[in-house]
């Protein structure tokens, strides 16, 4: 006879996973107690409403390996149907809270991913890419053709300060805005991380990886891509949503090219294999778009360049920077390389003051020659017509480069050494 006793099995809990979350909600919750000003604030909005997005389509390109060039689609008509939406609500024609419209704008991204996926995801690799290139540009040209939708050239706008408000929140001050952003950015977070330990996130992987083996066992790879470009698409759409309440006005712009090229530029440098990686490049991509294009003219330049190094000597991105050092510093091997972070460092700072000179005093040469020659430069004041300047800034230049050389090619042996006594040390463990 078969015994009916019944086993039960407990699964341990995850206490640095709860640990890992709960710093999450915390940070979300003291950052703007932190930084008050409503510059501050504003960023803070914009961080979270960033990191769903860039989150999103990290679900095809870090997850799917599906390199999209039409990202912004998604989060662009979410935005366009949530500010419609947040019009129809002011009116009194829809019964809708302002909190639940970002779920409409999840809801359009989800339908319009639904139709264009259908399309999209026929295709792999190369004929992807180019398709949701072609497709991002054509929604893009249909917007401004039709006026009555997105309001032409001067966009739609709207006020998110519509019925009674409850609990004394009206969602006019900047505060409340971000509060609703913060609550929004995490429960996506968390949801979008529970996608990849689900089955579908698992075989969306393997179809990245290995795509033949899947087919080989059955199931149909075109099928897990789609399936997984509705989801981007609806956190997408949220993003956009939230945007919507945000700004108070939607463009086309927010279909453009260029903010689908921002998605993959910052999910990239943040570090596309990593689930935390978009994060940082959403913070990045706040970053630069409101401090560093206010300190310079060149800021596209020096973020083209910032891509072209990573891509060259960290593909990982700054996550796998991080995540490199970390391990070393599990093993107690960190302090051995702070005098070398340190010589990289300053002589990486010399290039970057040499290099930078060069560029402002170009820039200066062309967009304000009217105001003469001088310019000001990191507190001195720099003649760009003169000999001396441009001798003093390419000298530097060569310093800093030749010294960077030196330190960097001490640093790849100390490096590699360190490697090398953690694989003993780790083989040693074993070993016990």
């Amino acid at each position: 006879m078969m015994s009916s006793t019944k086993e039960f099995h407990f699964k341990p809990l995850n206490v640095g996973r709860w640990i890992v979350w709960g710093l999450f909600a915390l940070l979300l919750y003291v950052a703007p107690r932190l930084w008050t000003s409503g510059l501050s604030q504003t960023m803070l909005t914009q961080m979270g409403i960033g990191v769903i997005a860039c989150l999103s389509y990290n679900i095809l390109l870090g997850q799917g390996g599906m390199l999209s060039f039409g990202h912004a689609v998604y989060s662009g008509m979410g935005a366009f149907l949530a500010i419609h939406a947040l019009n129809m609500a002011g009116a009194g024609t829809l019964g809708l809270p302002v909190s639940l419209v970002p779920l409409v704008g999840g809801l359009a991204g989800l339908m319009v991913a639904v139709l264009l996926g259908y399309v999209s995801t026929k295709k792999a690799g190369t004929p992807f890419a180019m398709i949701t290139l072609g497709i991002g540009e054509l929604v893009f040209a249909l917007a401004l053709m039709l006026p009555e939708f997105s309001g032409g050239e001067g966009g739609v706008s709207s006020n998110r300060v519509i019925g009674q408000p409850v609990m004394g929140i009206t969602f006019g001050p900047q505060i409340q805005v971000y509060y609703l952003v913060a609550v929004y950015c995490f429960v996506c977070t968390a949801a979008m991380f529970a996608l990849t330990r689900t089955p579908l996130g698992r075989m969306l992987n393997a179809v990245r990886d290995n795509p033949e083996r899947v087919e080989f066992i059955g199931y149909s790879t075109r099928w897990v891509r789609y399936l997984s470009f509705m989801i981007a698409g609806f956190f997408a759409g949220i993003a956009g949503g939230l945007g919507a309440i945000n700004t108070e006005i939607v463009n086309g712009e927010v279909l453009h090219a260029a903010r689908s090229g921002a998605y993959l530029l910052f999910t990239f440098l943040g570090g596309a294999t990593f689930f935390f990686g978009p994060i940082i490049g959403a913070v990045l991509m706040v970053i630069c778009g409101v401090l560093l294009s206010e300190l310079t003219k060149a800021w596209l330049l020096y973020l083209g360049l910032i891509f072209l190094f990573m891509v060259m000597y960290a593909p990982g991105g700054f996550a796998s920077l991080l995540l490199m050092n970390l391990r070393v510093a599990a093993f107690g091997k960190l302090r051995k390389l702070w005098t070398s972070y340190l010589a990289l460092g300053g002589s990486g700072l010399a290039v970057l003051v040499g290099a930078a000179a060069m560029i402002e005093m170009v820039y200066h040469r062309q967009l304000n020659e009217a105001l003469g020659p001088e310019m000001h430069f990191m507190g001195a004041t720099l003649n760009s017509a003169g000999v001396d300047a441009w001798f003093g800034a390419v000298w530097v230049l060569l310093v800093g480069a030749g010294l960077f050389e030196l330190v960097r090619r001490h640093f790849v042996a100390q490096w590699g050494e360190i490697q090398e006594d953690i694989e003993k040390e780790i083989k040693r463990r074993e070993s016990l």
